[in-house]
């Protein structure tokens, strides 16, 4: 793995999503080069992973609370059942 594609690894979700929106602003603005260009929008790809691989991840940890018809905590589940 490149040292770069490392830290993108353990970066923490807002960290990433932060930098991925720096990196869409400054394509965006077009003062930038095409070789910066590229090596620009290949870590924003890999940012852009990392933040939905990290969604991906809380998504499955969350669950969904039902509640019984007298309104007290019946159990809990997925979130989204597949």
């Amino acid at each position: 793995m490149h040292e770069a594609d490392a830290d993108i690894a353990t970066l923490e979700f807002e960290v990433a999503l932060k930098e991925l929106e720096q990196i869409v602003d400054h394509l965006e603005k077009g003062d930038v080069k095409l070789e910066e260009s590229i090596v620009l929008y290949a870590r924003g790809e890999k940012l852009k992973k990392r933040c939905d691989d990290l969604l991906k991840s809380a998504e499955s940890r969350i669950e969904k609370i039902s509640l019984g018809p007298d309104g007290q905590v019946k159990g809990a589940g997925p979130l989204d059942p597949a």
